[in-house]
């Protein structure tokens, strides 16, 4: 029995079929049928440096996915909330190997996923009730949980959801941080803007927050560095080895508590400075903190283990 395959250009046509006319033709500009005479000549039709669509999938980042998938979402203590249907927080769960330290569900955080899971009464009501509820089960459920984020999608920035009063109103109540991250996905045309919105949340809500009882002349903090695969684990190793005391890791493997006393630093060492340059600058300008850049990959290959006896402050 044979099989017959739909050619490329028939494809695309199907899956656009599915949207309005007006989408339709947005989206059209995301698919190409590959041709290896127009990739000799480097020449390429699809746009992919626009902005998102809401509710549309695209095959980068978004605002939403630098501010949840990138920056807070390694902080291992806080729960993130994706607030908003269910697929942008599926799409973002665990597609990141940001290793953690720490028991899953009792004080690590990070491999979970908890969202709102908007429906249609949601979006015609608001979800601000709902999003209530939801920071009070966190706690009941979690009760050794140190603060909560919210990580606003596309939908809750169309609809007006204030999630600034909600955070105040539930920070006030539950007796922990609650920070409200307005990082809609349609925000920007990649992540690199939702690592700036995050860093503005943890600039305004956090930093600063925190103090730390004993420093020293070599206390610094390693900036930009996710702990992918165990690399933060290795970096902070050989720092200290050093001679350098780390007290705050952001945000591989990172706490709460990191964050907030990371004005105590001396040094700031950047590691990935696309997505840290923002909160580096503005440590040096607000608590005059010089930043370095370093790159630390080529001495990660023997060393890619758990910190022994490295303790979060």
């Amino acid at each position: 029995m044979s099989v017959v395959i739909p050619s490329p250009g028939k494809v695309i046509e199907e899956l656009l079929e599915a949207y309005p006319e007006k989408t339709r033709k947005q989206r059209a500009k995301h698919f190409e049928v590959n041709d290896a005479e127009k990739q000799a000549t480097g020449k390429c039709a699809i746009k992919s440096n626009i902005k998102s669509r809401p509710g549309v999938m695209t095959v980068r980042g978004c605002a939403y996915a630098g501010s949840k998938g990138v920056v807070w979402g390694p902080i291992k203590d806080m729960i993130h909330i994706s607030h908003g249907p269910i697929g942008c927080g599926q799409y973002s769960w665990a597609t990141r190997r940001n290793y953690q330290n720490g028991v899953l569900g009792v004080s690590s955080f990070g491999a979970m996923q908890i969202t709102s899971d908007f429906q249609e009464t949601d979006i015609v009501f608001g979800g601000d009730k709902k999003l209530e509820q939801i920071c009070r089960e966190i706690v009941e459920l979690f009760p050794l949980v140190k603060g909560i984020s919210i990580q606003s999608e596309c939908p809750v920035g169309l609809i007006g959801d204030d999630i600034d009063a909600v955070a105040k109103k539930m920070t006030k109540e539950l007796g922990i941080p609650v920070v409200p991250v307005a990082c809609e996905g349609f925000r920007g045309v990649s992540q690199s803007l939702g690592h700036h919105i995050a860093n503005d949340a943890i600039r305004d809500h956090v930093m600063g927050k925190g103090d730390l009882p004993e420093s020293g002349p070599y206390d610094v903090s390693i900036i930009g560095d996710y702990n992918i695969g165990g690399d933060a684990w290795a970096s902070r190793i050989l720092l200290e080895e050093m001679g350098l005391r780390v007290i705050s890791q952001w945000s591989g493997d990172g706490t709460l508590n990191e964050l907030m006393i990371g004005h105590r630093s001396r040094l700031n060492l950047i590691h990935c400075y696309r997505s840290m340059n923002y909160i580096c600058t503005t440590m040096e300008e607000q608590y005059g903190i010089p930043w370095y850049g370093v790159q630390l990959f080529r001495s990660l290959q023997n060393h890619r283990q758990p910190a022994r006896h490295c303790r979060p402050l």
